[in-house]
């Protein structure tokens, strides 16, 4: 380890904030999911998230009473989808999707996508898969480009099978939060402008006590709450808030057994840190451009060179190219007639798939199927939405106290998990993360088989479980379907990977 590796420390969030907006210019081709965590942290001040949370313990879930409660009498029956437009032959179970209001007065809705597993659905578990950005959409990314029956072909009309999908082993549902993201909505246009991570968790709460009520066979399922990037935020604020609302008198009980996080944005000192560690030490940044960062920027102090260490850090950005940073090995998409699928081992995962499902998603006959309110809901579809993350209103820089928090409890279960060449949530900034929690080793690193061949590394903390998977980028169910199955198959029943 070289001696300027030794001297790393926190970097300012002026130079991500720079650096952010720098990789945004060089890389406009890349997909919006991928990209909005980077606009989102562009867009805010370094002295937002500081007094958002100052890294004190934030609960940004305070109980919610009283919880609005309607009606779901037929609305069940009324959401089943018949058939999606292009679908394959042979569909052996059941999808629904429509709207859950969160608040009458302001006519704030919540649209969702549920898929039942093809086997023995009314014994397995309920899964809810949330997608970050903030504001990027769970059906669009989630459900039809990772971990949903479903992938939009190249012609961005006919769906084929994912052999590799979750509801093989549970009962999906994917929630498009907040309001403004995919096709959820809200009459009061100011809604889409004050989202943030408090009213998140509140809504995403009041949308499953008001989802069970329509689907009250689910009730008393063993429910995970499982999702990606800045689901480090959302997951642990749902869990929190989840369990406090267990504890009230006359409120709906939610049977909650775990989170699983991929890829996790929890810490923006961790993930900083890891972030560069990542680059330089994949090969993404010259050793000279890294010394220059590390000699340039006071990783702690706000009373740094601004213009040298700037200037440092767009050098160091420079030298990595256009490539896609969330999975460093992955193509990038080329545009009209030089679109190019990819020819690396990552199930020739297609780096256009988003422009696919924005076809498909666009087709008024898709609208139709899923029962999509097009008189409220923001058309053109859109992947994410840059007014949702752009005036988010609150955030903790660090949630990795309400972790502890939830670890402590012992009331449920936590996993994350990691691709392994992200280089922006990075398996370097999850460790950095996890150390950060102090927690003692249970289960001494090791590697995690599938098909005989390593699919990851795993360790097992006091009250906490790290796995990495092999070849996979952000998106992990996108790039390493199998693996991600696998990893997903072991934490619903609670067990590491197999490890032989």
């Amino acid at each position: 380890m070289s001696k300027a590796k030794k001297k790393m420390k926190t970097p300012s969030f002026s130079l991500l904030l720079t650096c952010c907006f720098l990789f945004a210019l060089l890389n406009t081709s890349r997909a919006n999911e991928a990209d909005q965590l980077r606009k989102f942290i562009n867009s805010k001040s370094s002295s937002w998230f500081l007094q958002s949370d100052s890294r004190a313990d934030l609960d940004a879930t305070e109980p919610v009473s009283p919880v609005y409660m309607s009606s779901q009498v037929g609305l069940m029956e009324a959401d089943k989808i018949e058939a999606l437009p292009g679908q394959p032959e042979g569909v052996n179970f059941n999808q629904y999707a429509g709207y859950v209001t969160v608040d009458p007065k302001k006519e704030r809705a919540l649209f969702y996508y549920f898929v039942e597993s093809p086997y023995n659905s009314s014994t397995k578990p309920l899964v809810l898969w949330l997608n970050g950005g903030p504001g990027c959409s769970s059906f669009g990314y989630g459900a039809m480009q990772e971990l949903g029956p479903f992938r939009v072909e190249r012609d961005g009309k006919t769906l084929s099978r994912n052999q590799y999908a979750w509801n093989n082993v549970a009962n999906v549902l994917f929630l498009e939060s907040p309001a403004g993201v995919g096709f959820s909505y809200s009459n009061t246009s100011t809604d889409y402008t004050s989202n943030g991570d408090k009213r998140t968790a509140k809504d995403s709460y009041t949308f499953l006590v008001n989802w069970l009520k329509r689907f009250p066979q689910y009730k008393s399922r063993d429910f995970f709450i499982t999702g990606e990037s800045y689901v480090g935020h959302y997951a642990p604020q749902l869990a929190s808030l989840i369990l406090q609302q267990n504890k009230l008198p006359n409120h709906t009980v939610i049977n909650l057994q775990g989170i699983a996080i991929g890829n996790a944005y929890v810490d923006t000192k961790t993930n900083d840190q890891g972030e560069y560690e990542f680059l330089w030490s994949h090969a993404l940044i010259s050793d000279e451009a890294y010394a220059e960062v590390l000699q340039a920027c006071n990783f702690i102090s706000t009373e740094e060179d601004s213009t040298s260490c700037l200037t440092a850090a767009n050098n160091a950005r420079a030298t990595s190219g256009n490539i896609d940073e969330y999975n460093i090995y992955a193509p990038i998409c080329l545009h009209a007639e030089n679109r190019t699928k990819s020819s690396l081992a990552m199930a020739d995962f297609d780096p256009c798939t988003e422009d696919y499902v924005t076809s498909y998603l666009n087709n008024p006959k898709v609208h139709e199927a899923l029962h999509v309110d097009i008189t409220k809901s923001t058309i053109p579809w859109q992947g994410c939405s840059d007014a949702v993350g752009y005036s988010w209103k609150d955030a903790p820089a660090s949630v990795l106290p309400l972790i502890k928090k939830l670890i402590g409890s012992n009331e449920t279960r936590l996993w994350l998990y990691s691709g392994d060449v992200d280089g922006v949530c990075s398996t370097a900034a999850t460790k950095y993360a996890i150390k950060e929690l102090k927690l003692p080793v249970r289960d001494s690193w090791k590697a995690w088989y599938y098909n005989e061949q390593v699919g990851g590394y795993v360790v097992g903390y006091q009250g906490l479980v790290f796995v990495t998977v092999r070849g996979a980028g952000h998106m992990v169910p996108s790039y390493q379907p199998e693996r991600a199955l696998a990893l997903i198959s072991s934490f619903i029943q609670g067990k590491l990977p197999s490890t032989t």
